[in-house]
């Protein structure tokens, strides 16, 4: 986000964890982050790491352990609920890595790149027209559960 022209993360740069992520889907997102390709300057992020199962976490410390010799260069940003999320293996794993986060950006800049990255060029005929602004995503929440959002 230092550039306004700088892109959002490509899907392959994320991976968003649940209890449900796998052994698999974990080792597949490290080797993209690990070895060394073509690729470039990406910057990988794991999100809600908290989140994995013991056993998929332990896998994974396992493997980044094993792949991290093949590249000194990568970018890996793993973050997690600090909430009780130090008790979780993973955080605690990489806990001698760990850099509080605080944002370097106002919440209005934010917003504003966020902005710039999310909206319909040309919103005719795109389902982006219902949304504010001619934005290709959005938030509906509504405070009474199951009112056909």
């Amino acid at each position: 986000m230092n550039s306004p022209e700088q892109p959002l993360p490509t899907f392959d740069e994320v991976l968003l964890c649940t209890p449900q992520t796998s052994a698999e889907q974990v080792g597949l997102f490290l080797r993209r982050c690990l070895i060394p390709c073509q690729g470039g300057n990406k910057v990988y992020t794991m999100l809600y790491a908290d989140e994995l199962s013991y056993d998929v976490s332990k896998r994974a410390e396992e493997l980044f352990q094993h792949l991290q010799c093949y590249n000194s260069s990568y970018r890996l940003i793993i973050l997690y609920n600090c909430e009780g999320g130090e008790s979780s293996y993973l955080p605690s794993a990489f806990s001698h890595y760990t850099v509080p986060m605080i944002p370097q950006r106002s919440r209005a800049e934010i917003q504003q790149y966020l902005q710039r990255h999310f909206r319909v060029p040309q919103p005719s005929g795109s389902a982006a027209a219902v949304f504010k602004e001619h934005m290709c995503v959005g938030i509906v929440s509504s405070k009474r559960a199951g009112m056909g959002k």
